[in-house]
C-alpha cells in the first residue's frame, strides 16, 4: 500500500513504522504528522478514503477523529477568556441563564460540570438541531454536584462550550473556529463541513458491534448512558452521512488532517493561538482521579487531557493529537479504521527514538477521549 508525503531524513524510521501501521489497517487509511523545534518534520498518509476503495486517501482528506475535536472548541472559549469576554470562574448562568446545573465555566471546560448524559431518550436528529440539543442540556440535572467529581462529557462537551461561545460572541463555534483559529493558522480542520469539504471526507470503518462492545467493556454504566443517547455517534451509517458531517457536534465531529492536528499543537506551543500564560493554565490539571464516565484515572486541564510528558486528546477509534512539552514536539494521528491506540503509541515512540528520548508508556486502549 503506497505511503505518500514526507519524513525528514532523521525520521526515516517513522516512515517505516507508518508503512507497517498502514499495512495493518483493515478498512480505510490513516495519516500521521509531526512538528519538532517549530517546523514540520513528518507528514504521511495513505490507504483509501472510502469503503468501496475507489478514492485514494490524499493530502487533503478529512477525517473525523472523534474527541480529538474537543481541544479545538476549548481554544475558542479560551480566546474569549483572554479577551476578558468570558470569565472562567463565573457561573455558566451568567452567560446561559437557562442552564440548570450550578457549574462554573471552568468546570464545564474541565469536565467537572456533570452534564454528561440525558435522562430522556432523544432521537439521532437532535444532533442536527443545535438549539434543540442545547435546550435539552440546559434542562438536564447533572450526574454529580459540579466540582465534586469529573467525567468526560463525551458527546456534549462541544455543545456546552460552544453555546458559551455563541452566547458571548454571537457566532456559532464552527464559524468562530474557522475565522479565529483554524483559518488564520492555516489548519485544515473544521466543524460542520460544506459541500467541497464533504467530498474530501473519509469514511470511518470498523464501527461494528464487536468494536462497540470492546469500547464499553469494563466501563461504568454511566459510559453507556453518556454515549448512546442520542443514538448514532458510534454508527458508521450515521457518522458517514452528509447530515452528520454538515452538523456541528463539536465534541466529536470535527474533521481534519493529521497535518492540521499536529499543526494545532505546534501553534499552541509557539504561542500563536493562546498566550503562554493562558496555555499554561489550560494545560495545568484542574482535576485528577477516577473519571466517572470512563472509569480510569485521568487528569483534565481546560479542554486537554494532561499527562506526565505533555497534553493532548485521544479519540474513539485510535486517533490522537498532542504535544510533548519535555520533548518539544507535537503529533497528529488520524485513522479511518477504528482500533486501538497501539498504532499512535508505536509512531510516537519511534519519533521519540529518533530524537533520543525515552519511550512513553503505552496509552492502552482508552486514553482520555471518545
Amino acid at each position: 500500500m503506497e505511503v505518500r508525503g514526507f519524513a525528514d531524513a532523521r525520521f526515516g524510521p517513522v516512515r517505516e513504522c507508518f508503512v507497517e501501521v498502514l499495512r495493518a489497517q483493515p478498512g480505510t487509511g490513516a495519516g500521521f504528522a509531526a512538528w519538532c523545534d517549530g517546523r514540520p518534520v513528518v507528514d504521511l498518509w495513505g490507504g483509501y478514503a472510502d469503503v468501496g476503495r475507489h478514492r485514494p486517501w490524499d493530502a487533503d482528506s478529512l477525517v473525523q477523529p472523534y474527541s480529538v475535536s474537543k481541544p479545538f472548541v476549548a481554544v475558542c472559549a479560551l480566546r474569549l477568556v483572554e479577551a476578558k469576554r468570558l470569565d472562567l470562574d463565573a457561573p455558566v448562568q451568567r452567560y446561559w441563564p437557562e442552564f440548570r446545573a450550578p457549574a462554573a465555566v471552568r468546570q464545564v471546560l474541565s469536565h467537572q460540570a456533570g452534564v454528561v448524559m440525558l435522562d430522556r431518550p432523544a432521537p439521532t436528529e437532535a444532533f442536527y438541531d443545535w438549539d434543540r440539543l442545547c435546550g435539552l442540556l440546559a434542562a438536564q440535572e447533572p450526574s454529580w454536584e459540579p466540582g465534586t467529581a469529573h467525567g468526560e462529557s463525551a458527546l456534549f462537551y462541544g455543545h456546552l462550550v460552544g453555546e458559551l461561545v455563541r452566547r458571548v460572541d454571537g457566532r456559532r463555534v464552527g464559524r468562530f473556529l474557522r475565522e479565529e483559529v483554524c483559518g488564520p493558522a492555516g489548519l485544515d480542520f473544521a466543524v460542520g463541513l460544506n459541500s467541497p469539504q464533504q467530498a474530501q471526507a473519509v469514511d470511518l470503518t470498523g464501527l461494528d458491534d464487536a468494536f462497540r462492545a470492546a469500547s464499553a467493556s469494563g466501563r461504568p454504566e454511566l459510559y453507556r448512558l453518556a454515549v448512546t443517547n442520542p443514538p448514532g455517534a458510534l454508527d458508521a451509517a450515521v457518522v458517514n452521512g452528509a447530515a452528520w458531517r454538515a452538523a456541528e457536534i463539536p465534541a466529536v465531529n470535527g474533521h481534519g488532517t493529521a497535518r492540521a492536528v499536529a499543526g494545532f499543537y505546534a501553534a499552541l506551543q509557539a504561542g500563536s493561538l493562546l498566550s503562554p500564560a493562558m496555555l499554561a493554565e489550560a494545560v495545568t490539571a484542574q482535576c485528577a482521579g477516577a473519571d466517572r464516565v470512563f472509569g480510569e484515572d485521568n487528569a483534565w486541564g481546560l479542554g486537554f487531557g494532561i499527562g506526565g510528558d505533555g497534553y493532548g486528546m485521544g479519540g474513539l477509534g485510535g486517533s490522537y493529537g498532542g504535544a510533548s512539552t519535555a520533548g518539544g514536539y507535537s503529533i497528529g494521528f488520524v485513522t479511518g479504521s477504528a482500533g486501538s491506540f497501539d498504532r499512535v503509541d508505536a509512531l510516537e515512540n519511534t519519533l521519540r527514538n529518533c530524537l533520543g528520548l525515552a519511550p512513553i508508556p503505552a496509552a492502552g486502549d482508552s486514553p482520555a477521549g471518545s
